[in-house]
């Protein structure tokens, strides 16, 4: 039996608090909003997990050392614009022995770090860092639908621990030690989740959105390579596994704001309307950074930065990508 904290009460957050707990681990859940905190604790629901009911033992509280304190787990589940503040706070209350995981997809424009390298960066490298990551709608673990992830360190024994402690009969958990290539996966899948929902906005079909998750997935492996990523990660769950549900499926929130945008919505609106973080935006700038830092062509990432960032119509472009030479695939 391992002690978890997660810090967070977002879906996923929540979701995995569920599934913990249900397995006999004892769980605390963090939230900033003392509002937030007593509606999960008054109603054992969560507004964004439709059909689940959160256990009756699950500790939610807004007091950070509270909920960090002897546990031997610490998950950050924040969206990832807060993983940093996050790391800020939770500093004087951690200590070495505890591993922190993150579970949070994205980049940090300008440092172009990733998840576990913000929490390096603020916590020092002392910590032992787990990306927990694949193909996860936090909507399905929270009921105990069959998942599989991905656990990913440096020191593949840490990820192990974390493996054998969670898996059981609904969730399968791997591990590698390619923490970087798993969180270049699961931070930019989200743009390509972004330009499927486009596609189907328009009303393109799924020759269209074949053609996006796997041209999508050759951009990602392409920039992970040059970064120095292993090529069978992009191949593996945290890839194509996470690339596919994301691309895919209703409950992505990515694949939802492609959609309203390419029925013209504007981006304010759109977020307003999914009214939950939409990570792929937030992507963007640090996929655009990257590319030119590694010399690495993302021609999709960059028509989805066009939509978004330079008011580019969605069909003119899908016009631009059709008009690149051809070339060998």
């Amino acid at each position: 039996m391992k002690k978890f904290a997660i810090l967070g009460s977002g879906t996923w957050g929540t979701a995995i608090a569920n599934m913990l707990i249900n397995m006999g681990h004892p769980v605390s859940v963090w939230s900033p909003s003392q509002k937030e905190i007593d509606e999960l604790d008054k109603t054992r629901t969560h507004k964004n997990l439709p059909g689940s009911v959160l256990h009756k033992d699950i500790v939610f509280s807004s007091n950070l050392k509270e909920v960090i304190e002897g546990k031997d787990f610490v998950i950050f589940a924040t969206p990832s614009v807060f993983i940093r503040s996050t790391a800020e706070k939770a500093k004087e209350l951690l200590n070495h022995k505890q591993v922190l995981v993150t579970v949070a997809k994205g980049i940090e424009p300008k440092t172009e770090y990733t998840m576990s390298e913000i929490l390096e960066d603020v916590l020092g490298k002392e910590y032992k860092v787990i990306a927990l990551s694949g193909p996860t709608h936090a909507e399905e673990v929270a009921i105990g639908l069959p998942t599989l992830i991905v656990a990913s360190c440096k020191d593949e024994e840490v990820a192990k621990d974390l493996r054998d402690s969670i898996s059981n009969d609904v969730l399968r958990v791997y591990s590698n030690t390619d923490i970087k290539g798993v969180e270049i996966a699961g931070a930019l899948k989200n743009i390509i989740a972004l330009a499927s929902g486009m596609s189907e906005g328009m009303g393109f079909g799924d020759n269209a959105k074949a053609a996006i998750i796997t041209r999508g997935l050759a951009e990602i492996t392409r920039l992970g390579v040059a970064m120095g990523c292993n090529p069978e990660t992009f191949a593996g769950l945290a890839g194509i596994g996470d690339i596919v549900v994301t691309a895919t499926s209703n409950h992505s929130r990515n694949h939802n704001a492609g959609v309203l945008l390419a029925k013209g919505y504007s981006l304010d609106e759109t977020l307003e309307k999914i009214g939950m973080v939409v990570e792929g935006i937030n992507a963007l700038i640090a996929a655009k950074e990257l590319s030119q830092i590694y010399h690495v062509e993302l021609p999709i990432v960059d028509a989805v930065y066009s939509v978004i960032y330079e008011g580019i119509k969605p069909q003119d472009a899908v016009n631009r990508l059709f008009n690149r030479k051809t070339k060998s695939e």
